[in-house]
């Protein structure tokens, strides 16, 4: 006699986690082919530094930049944890307080601090996404990314010489309705406050349109747009803003779910601008989380999980397989040219000999 049929369990949405049924060959990659400067993350209050360190070892990680140092007090103590137990394996960045921005002469107090920051032994300057999205002068607007009041912030780091890790808006998705067709609706609606369409938000054009602009009034200013720029999803838009602003860099992080689900088009990208790209993952220190992103770089693997899956959208996504050459400057060198101070291994011969082809 046939099985019984069960009535299906009802799913809410947030619940469904689809299975790819594609049997196809899988490649496990423990380490980066090189060492990985992880130039986009977090270290957080409740880490343990020598633990993480000892999943860097487990990873091929050299150096972990954390965009998390703060100010004064706070960037003090970050600086102590960190550079003076392991000087060559993180840097740390200074991050302004934006809660102070209508205070008298905001942006030359915090071209000061940051001078002082350098000194102490900060690498670079980090901005979050709240500029552009919740900052307000003090008429109670939202404060323009380019708002000119700002610039001598980003006129001494360029003084000084140390990149600005900046993010500026986010996925596509967050500045749609929240709909049926919203790829990002689960996400969304488990973080509500990740959601910028309508009230007064900018459009997402808007505030790379700011973005644009403050690239181009401090041309001696590095500026790293952190998660390809918010522009994963238009790589072509993403090319012509690198294309036009030669100093303008973009790390991956936090975004290879995007770019791993067109892998033909990504691996264009990069292949072309593979002298502009940073390593970065915004994800602490799992192995797991690095190992994915191996995964993603270094194999021609199909239809497998990003990490966190499918926390992004619910599709897999497909290795790029980078040339060795490509790899050493987007694990390494790329990171090195830009941010002060790290302490890099001489390239191997591998990444050299692509090149002499």
């Amino acid at each position: 006699m046939p099985a019984e049929r069960s009535e299906p369990r009802a799913l809410t949405i947030d619940k469904f986690r689809p299975r790819c049924m594609s049997i196809v060959p899988e490649t496990r990659v423990v380490k980066a082919r090189y060492p990985a400067i992880d130039a986009h993350n977090h270290f957080s209050d409740d880490m343990d530094v020598h633990r993480v360190v000892a999943n860097m070892d487990s990873c091929n990680v050299r150096t972990y930049i954390d965009l998390s140092g703060g100010s004064g007090d706070r960037l003090k103590r970050r600086l102590e944890l960190l550079k003076d137990n392991y000087p060559d394996r993180f840097a740390v960045f200074y991050v302004p307080d934006f809660k102070r921005v209508n205070e008298p002469d905001f942006a030359e107090n915090v071209a000061r601090e940051l001078e002082e920051a350098v000194r102490a032994g900060a690498q670079g300057l980090k901005i979050y996404k709240e500029l552009g999205l919740s900052v307000r002068a003090a008429n109670g607007k939202l404060l323009a990314v380019d708002d000119e009041r700002l610039d001598p912030m980003w006129q001494a780091a360029g003084e000084l010489g140390v990149p600005v890790m900046i993010h500026v808006a986010d996925p596509f998705a967050f500045f749609e309705p929240l709909d049926e067709t919203n790829e990002r609706y689960v996400q969304l609606m488990l973080h509500p406050d990740w959601h910028f369409y309508g009230k007064d938000y900018p459009p997402l054009r808007q505030l790379l349109a700011q973005r644009d602009r403050l690239l181009e009034r401090h041309p001696k200013t590095i500026f790293i747009g952190a998660h390809i720029g918010s522009e994963s999803e238009d790589l072509a838009r993403a090319g012509e803003v690198l294309d036009r602003y030669p100093n303008y860099y973009v790390d991956i992080s936090a975004r290879q779910a995007e770019l791993g689900r067109k892998p033909r088009n990504t691996r264009q990208f990069f292949l072309k601008y593979q002298d502009r790209i940073l390593f970065g993952t915004d994800a602490h220190d799992h192995p797991e989380m690095y190992r994915s992103y191996f995964r993603f770089l270094e194999t021609d693997d199909e239809c497998f999980e990003y990490y966190m899956y499918p926390r992004h959208g619910f599709f897999h996504i497909y290795g790029i397989d980078l040339p060795d050459e490509v790899l050493w400057k987007i694990y390494v060198a790329n990171a090195a040219k830009v941010i002060p101070g790290l302490s890099v291994p001489r390239e191997p011969e591998s990444a050299v000999s692509g090149r002499s082809q």
